[in-house]
């Protein structure tokens, strides 16, 4: 089997897969950051507690966003499981093409695994750490990005700036205008962030001239697909589901070039 692991500014992400299936994926916080002993006893526990057995994974992919914790995360699983960690990132050869070579790892995945599994010109909506929107068509040419806020860095940006507004829960209000402060704040970061996504969208199939089909993913996906016609599917497993096809097409290149 493959664990794929995605470290990102907020949450590591694991998927084990058996095939292309993802039959096993949990998420533990980047921060605070951990040393690789650390590091290596939280997986170590977090395989008893799901069942895992370390002897069952014979290949490990990592995509990684935050350097400084790329080499502990590598090492401890190293030390885990006796076998050495593959790194993909926006380096890795595939049939995708771009006018920069400034893309993060987790945009560079979103848009292989997009290309490969839809048609069409695509549009992937990574709700993360940083709210992202990354256009690639059907030849595989990146047409560009977008990145704003998050909406959890927005709102700790929010709550940590005024003196009256404390921390919600992030679910979707009963109306727009709320009654409450606590509604007030939902509407404005689950109707104001979905606007400005419906809005991009928008703006984005305008400069084209043609309607895209939307993915959306990250942490929060799930909350805003629901509450609009423009997403057209979600999936929480997109990004490592990308990684993946990253590790498989530097395993096969690397094998052809022997």
């Amino acid at each position: 089997m493959l664990l794929v692991v995605n470290i990102g500014n907020s949450n590591i992400r694991f998927g084990i897969f058996q095939g292309e299936e993802c039959i096993n994926s949990w998420v533990m916080n980047t921060k605070p950051y951990k040393s690789e002993d650390e590091l290596f006893s939280q997986f170590k526990m977090t395989y008893q507690n799901y069942g895992i057995n370390p002897n069952d994974i014979t290949k490990i992919a990592v995509g990684s966003v935050v350097p400084h914790l790329t080499y502990p995360v590598r090492k401890s699983l190293t030390r885990l499981h006796n076998i050495k960690t593959v790194q993909v990132n926006r380096n890795t050869p595939t049939e995708l093409t771009s006018s920069t070579p400034q893309m993060g790892t987790d945009l560079y995945a979103n848009a292989y695994y997009a290309y490969k599994k839809y048609k069409g010109t695509k549009i992937i909506v990574d709700f993360g750490t940083a709210l992202t929107l990354t256009c690639v068509d059907k030849n595989g040419d990146i047409k560009g990005v977008i990145i704003a806020a998050g909406v959890i860095t927005s709102l700790n940006s929010l709550i940590g700036a005024t003196a009256q507004l404390s921390d919600i829960e992030m679910r979707t209000p009963k109306s727009v205008l709320g009654k409450t402060t606590e509604e007030s704040m939902q509407s404005g970061m689950v109707f104001g962030f979905l606007s400005m996504v419906e809005g991009l969208i928008d703006r984005i199939n305008k400069e084209l001239g043609e309607d895209t089909f939307v993915i959306a993913t990250g942490g929060l996906g799930h909350l805003f697909a629901p509450l609009t016609t423009k997403i057209h599917i979600y999936d929480r497993f997109h990004t490592i589901k990308g990684l993946r096809e990253l590790y498989l097409k530097q395993t096969f290149e690397n094998q052809n070039s022997k």
